[in-house]
C-alpha cells in the first residue's frame, strides 16, 4: 500500500494537493482525526491488495489534543512496518494573509476573538508536531496553482521508492528563504553581474552572464567546494533513507549567480542521482519590480 499523509497550514495548498493525488488514483480521505489513523491503515490492510494508494489529510480541523499525538502515531506506523511519506505543505504568514484576504475564506481558528494574523500563529504552534515529523516540507508562498500542483506529483507521485530526490533551488536573499530548504549556500560574496548594465536584465541561464561568471576564479572556486561537499555527503543522506532534500543557492537577487550554480550542479550531479530537479524561485523577480 503506497500512503500519503497530507498537512499544512490553512490556506497553503492542501486542498489542492489531495485533488491531484486524488487525479492520479489515490483514495483521498480528508479531516482524519489523528486517533483513527492507525486503525483506518490496519482496516485497509486487512481488506485490500498492496497496489491501493491512498492520501489522507490531517489538519487543524482535527481535535486540538490529536496534534499532540502526531509523533507516537507516526512511530508506531515505522515500528509496524508501515511504508509511507508524510508531506507538509508551508506558506509565508504574510502569503497566507494575502490568500486568505482575497478568497474573503474564514480562517478555521479565527472567531470574533481571534483575527487573522493571530489565528495563523497558533495554527503554526499547533501543527509544529505535524511539520517537525514531515519528510518532505513544500513552502508554496511563490507558487501558483499550476506549479503547486506540478510540484506535489513530482515529488509524491513521479518518485522512485529505492531513490532519493534532490532539488537545487535558487533563491534571493532579499526575498526570504526558502522555508523547504535543508541545505542553504550563499553566493553573495562572488562577483556580480547586476553592475554590468548589459547583463543585469539577463539571467543566469543566459549566455553572456554563463561567460561572465566563468572567467570569475572566485565562481570556479565556491562551485569546486560546494561539488566537493555534496559529493561526500549526499550518499550519506541517501543512506540515511532520506527521500528528499532541498539545496539552496543563493544570492541576492535570485537572478544570476545562484540561477548558474544551481544549473550548473543539477547537471553535474544529474549523472549520478537519478531524480535532480532545478528550480528557480525568483529569476523573474527582477521584472516585477
Amino acid at each position: 500500500m503506497h500512503l500519503v499523509i497530507v498537512s499544512g497550514l490553512s490556506g497553503s495548498g492542501k486542498s489542492t494537493a489531495l485533488h491531484v493525488l486524488e487525479d492520479v488514483g489515490f483514495n483521498c480521505i480528508d479531516n482524519l482525526p489523528i486517533s483513527l489513523l492507525p486503525p483506518l491503515i490496519a482496516q485497509i490492510q486487512a481488506h485490500q491488495n498492496n497496489e491501493q494508494r491512498f492520501a489522507i489529510g490531517i489538519d487543524v480541523r482535527n481535535a486540538w489534543q490529536d496534534l499532540t499525538e502526531f509523533p507516537d502515531v507516526i512511530d508506531s506506523l515505522k515500528t509496524a512496518g508501515m511504508t509511507f511519506q508524510v508531506l507538509f505543505l508551508d506558506a509565508q504568514p504574510h502569503v497566507l494573509v494575502q490568500r486568505f484576504s482575497e478568497t474573503r475564506r474564514k480562517h478555521p481558528l479565527s472567531d470574533k476573538h481571534t483575527n487573522l494574523a493571530e489565528a495563523i500563529a497558533t495554527e503554526q504552534r499547533l501543527l509544529e508536531p505535524v511539520r517537525d515529523n514531515a519528510d518532505q516540507v513544500l513552502d508554496t508562498s511563490n507558487l501558483n496553482l499550476h506549479e503547486l500542483r506540478d510540484l506535489v506529483k513530482e515529488r509524491v507521485v513521479g518518485r522512485h521508492e529505492s531513490t532519493m530526490a534532490i532539488l537545487f533551488e535558487s533563491f534571493g536573499f532579499k526575498h526570504g528563504l526558502p522555508v523547504n530548504a535543508d541545505i542553504v549556500f550563499d553566493m553573495r560574496c562572488l562577483p556580480n553581474p547586476h553592475w554590468k548594465a548589459h547583463l543585469r536584465p539577463q539571467t543566469g541561464k543566459d549566455a553572456e552572464v554563463i561567460d561572465f561568471l566563468e572567467e570569475q576564479p572566485a565562481v570556479q572556486e565556491m562551485y569546486d567546494d560546494i561539488e566537493r561537499y555534496l559529493t561526500r555527503w549526499l550518499p550519506r543522506y541517501q543512506a540515511n533513507n532520506r527521500s528528499y532534500i532541498t539545496i539552496a543557492i543563493g544570492c541576492t537577487g535570485g537572478q544570476h549567480r545562484s540561477v548558474y550554480l544551481s544549473e550548473r550542479l543539477q547537471k553535474h550531479f544529474d549523472h549520478t542521482f537519478s531524480d535532480v530537479q532545478v528550480r528557480h524561485r525568483d529569476i523573474f523577480k527582477h521584472k516585477k519590480a
